[in-house]
């Protein structure tokens, strides 16, 4: 699978961590930067090239990681087409999946230890989205919302 990473200063050593086991695996990992530990960078300046690339579908799955996840999820849920939410237990990384088509994961680097944060990637790469009806008629309302608010509905 083809796999993009970002994260700041936050997350930059488990992005790093979870990059090499990833390539170990054989999974194609783009890494989004930051590409070295800088305290004063902005997630932003990382998560939303890596969101952008998954919406065109350029990678199939993203992790994007900040300090807690939660400006990471922020930010990678502002552009459209991405289903990220932050995650720290093993039902949600494939529940998600599964049933929201969520494509970017979302870590705390700081609270996340590297055991944990690896089971969950594992959760997350190996689901599918399970095209039920009730859950594709859920994601149909979810992109007429991203329309509405392009000035589209």
């Amino acid at each position: 699978m083809r796999v993009g990473l970002a994260a700041d200063h936050g997350g930059f050593e488990l992005k790093e961590q979870l990059s090499e086991e990833l390539r170990r695996l054989g999974h194609e990992v783009v890494d989004f930067g930051a590409f070295e530990y800088d305290p004063h960078d902005d997630y932003p300046d990382f998560v939303i090239p890596l969101a952008r690339a998954v919406a065109r579908g350029e990678v199939t799955r993203g992790l994007a990681i900040c300090g807690s996840g939660v400006g990471a999820c922020v930010a990678a849920n502002k552009v459209p087409g991405v289903r990220a939410a932050l995650i720290h237990e093993v039902y949600s990384a494939h529940q998600g999946v599964e049933h929201d088509d969520m494509n970017i994961m979302c870590l705390g680097g700081r609270v996340t230890c590297y055991a944990l944060a690896l089971d969950l990637v594992h959760a997350f790469l190996s689901a599918r989205f399970k095209a039920e009806p009730r859950y594709e008629r859920r994601l149909a309302k979810v992109a007429a919302l991203e329309k509405e608010g392009a000035g589209e509905g």
